[in-house]
């Protein structure tokens, strides 16, 4: 759930063109045509059949926002009630008629889905990399700007390293966000996929794949010849592996050693020192 958006896309974009001034206009239906920067990629087929139910009973009580484009006009925000107009058999629409670029057509697609509550995690792992990407923004700024912690943000964005086949099963729903998250801490990435599979063909929870990752880690450090180490050795490595959401190892030599965390971007490097109450340096 996003919260801390409930000042309006305006409160974050101070003088873009989100504001509500425009020209409201009745546009047929076909007409209008699907924003290409639309982050939602699922459309519930029962929840449209629900609007579609209610615009019939009550219409639209908000318009669509769109901007002129040839002879079309391009959904800027709104593109769910469309959808449903269409399913309710109306032929035209309320449109609010704006003036805007494509960035910020991007951004207001992007926040408004945002403000809602039914993203899937991967969608909103999406979202909040097109903003950093498009906009400039840095983790910390799309935290403070959007209400939530970084590691919020970037336990998100991590999503995204996942294999695209991955990708799709927790954006149907097939796995948790807790699922791939954890697939992620798999040293052997090349069984991300086949482990995937395996966790929707025996219903495993979380905490089940937590511990057939650990086991296939094991598995791996055993093929690369790695002595074996002590049970407390071991137990510190799966508490820290839950710390940090990621691969940790303990190497000991003698009197002395050493503790090794893995990451795999730029992203995940930061949300570890964020852990850590650290700053890079640059």
């Amino acid at each position: 759930m996003v919260k801390g958006l409930g000042k309006g896309i305006g409160a974050l974009f101070p003088g873009e063109a989100v504001q509500q001034e425009g020209n409201i206009q009745q546009i047929a239906l076909e007409k209008l045509i699907a924003n290409p920067f639309q982050p939602r990629k699922l459309f519930q087929d029962e929840a449209l059949e629900e609007l579609a139910q209610s615009i019939k009973e009550h219409g639209i009580i908000q318009p669509i926002i769109a901007r002129k484009k040839g002879r079309k006009y391009e959904i800027i925000a709104g593109e769910r009630r469309w959808r449903a107009a269409k399913l309710a058999g109306l032929e035209e629409i309320s449109v609010l008629v704006k003036e805007m670029t494509e960035q910020q057509m991007m951004e207001v697609a992007i926040l408004e889905n945002l403000q809602r509550e039914d993203l899937t995690p991967i969608e909103e792992a999406e979202a909040y990399s097109s903003l950093i990407e498009q906009l400039n923004f840095t983790q910390e700024d799309l935290a403070s700007r959007l209400g939530k912690s970084r590691p919020h943000i970037a336990n998100h964005i991590r999503l995204l390293q996942l294999p695209e086949e991955v990708r799709v099963l927790v954006n149907d729903g097939s796995l948790t966000m807790g699922h791939g998250r954890t697939l992620l801490g798999l040293k052997n990435k090349r069984q991300i996929a086949e482990v995937a599979k395996k966790v929707i063909a025996q219903q495993l929870n979380v905490r089940q794949l937590e511990a057939l990752v650990q086991s296939l880690n094991e598995n791996v450090s055993r093929e690369t010849k790695t002595p074996s180490r002590d049970i407390f050795v071991q137990a510190t490595e799966a508490q820290l592996r839950d710390y940090f959401g990621t691969s940790v190892q303990i190497k000991k030599q003698k009197d002395k050693g050493k503790i090794e965390i893995e990451f795999y971007s730029d992203e995940d490097l930061e949300r570890i020192l964020e852990i850590l109450r650290l700053e890079r340096t640059e």
